[in-house]
């Protein structure tokens, strides 16, 4: 069989692949020409590969290590890198908070610069990025709808009254038509979380539910911790592919460098995230498990097409209107 170079791989569509990989207590390198985790089981090592070309993010967790030539093989093929703590929480790097999301991107000097250009046109101009962040939003709502009342939801048990939530996203989608500002944007973003919080809680049965950042310790907050990373990853690499710096945000404040990454992640949380951890929770899934469906449903249902068209439209409507 013929070899191909890892730096070929990235002619594989990022919106294509299947893959985000959560790894602890092993160590990443290169055999044999191939990236592979190895995990030891008493006195034996296992080798298990690692499909880069069919990867988009891989998160490292406690425990784990990874070699220059390892990471110059993931580079090549466009994977993004993230450290992370355990269970995929709260995601590290060399020089960032806890609570910042930052990755270790690609290095390439090829990549498309179109859409960078489209959005530098409008994104100093408060109007045109507040504009940027309305679309945002109502694809938000748009693909909320549109996944919750999916038979991958209803055959889990998740079985929502459709009428309840439809009213619910287009009065917040009339919201979205009237404010003036970004904060007022965030706040009706919050608002319509907490609802969705309180229907998703009433639709599996799960009892009362209080939303608590990083420090929860019911299984549904501890499930949307860990799953809101997934959807980061996938925010990064779409970010990524387009060409987009993360620090070019339209809703999450200027001056957060990983700002980009949290709008583009906003437009499949609610959507995927939010229900599957309620799902997990009642059902009693493991970390493991929950973390193996959330990728499942966003593999099956083209999330990372989704936000990578949303963002090419956003660039081209608004950055064309503004030159």
């Amino acid at each position: 069989m013929e070899h191909i170079p890892s730096s070929d791989l990235k002619t594989i569509l990022h919106s294509k692949r299947a893959n985000l990989y959560y790894l602890e207590h092993c160590r990443v390198l290169v055999n044999g020409g191939r990236v592979e985790y190895v995990t030891d089981e008493g006195k034996r090592s296992l080798y298990w590969n690692i499909p880069i070309a069919n990867t988009t993010s891989l998160l490292l967790g406690t425990g784990t290590s990874i070699t220059q030539a390892a990471m110059r093989e993931l580079a090549k093929a466009g994977v993004l890198v993230g450290f992370c703590g355990g269970g995929g929480t709260p995601l590290f790097s060399a020089n960032e908070t806890d609570f910042e999301v930052a990755w270790f991107s690609p290095q390439s000097e090829y990549r498309p610069t179109e859409y960078l250009q489209h959005w530098t046109r409008f994104w100093f101009d408060d109007e045109k990025r507040l504009q940027a962040a309305r679309l945002f939003q109502t694809a938000r709502l748009r693909r909320t709808e549109s996944i919750w009342t999916h038979r991958l939801l209803t055959e889990q048990g998740f079985s929502v009254d459709a009428t309840q939530l439809h009213d619910m996203l287009e009065k917040s989608a009339a919201a979205i038509s009237r404010v003036t500002d970004n904060t007022a944007l965030l706040t009706e973003e919050a608002r319509l979380s907490k609802q969705l919080f309180r229907l998703a809680a009433r639709t599996t049965e799960y009892g009362d539910f209080t939303r608590e950042h990083g420090n929860g310790h019911d299984p549904a907050n501890r499930f949307l911790d860990h799953g809101n990373y997934l959807a980061y990853g996938l925010g990064a690499t779409a970010a990524w592919v387009l060409g987009l710096p993360h620090g070019l945000a339209v809703l999450h404040g200027k001056t957060r460098r990983g700002a980009l990454v949290f709008d583009i992640a906003d437009l499949i949380k609610d959507a995927t995230i939010l229900p599957l951890a309620f799902i997990g929770a009642v059902r009693g899934d493991s970390a493991q498990d929950f973390r193996q469906s959330c990728i499942e449903m966003l593999t099956r249902t083209e999330a990372l097409d989704f936000m990578i068209d949303t963002v090419k439209e956003v660039a081209l409507s608004v950055g064309k209107a503004s030159a």
